[in-house]
């Protein structure tokens, strides 16, 4: 990859920094800026998205690991609360 990038033609030319839109002539300009809390709410949405995941794999072996499992993912569901809580007060989520 290093030498592809050393070997290869550095030439910048209109057609190569067009937006390749299948063909067709592009419109207007690609670059769309995103209110931040689209990001925000992404960010967040993956954070849960994995924990829903540990919760899961905890729920299918919940009984083998007894009452000492039980308050493992107490206290994890706990800090998720408790963070959310945080983001919910500095204001971070008002908009959604």
């Amino acid at each position: 990859m290093v030498a592809a990038n050393i070997l290869a033609p550095h030439r910048r030319t209109k057609e190569k920094l067009q937006t390749y839109e299948s063909g067709e002539t592009p419109i207007g300009s690609a670059w769309v800026q995103y209110p931040l809390g689209f990001y925000i709410f992404a960010l967040l949405f993956v954070a849960f998205d994995v924990d829903i995941v540990f919760i899961v794999s905890w729920a299918v072996i919940f009984k083998q690991l007894g009452l000492f499992g039980f308050f493992e993912i107490l206290f994890f569901i706990i800090i998720l609360a408790l963070g959310l809580a945080y983001a919910w007060r500095k204001g971070v989520i008002r908009w959604i």
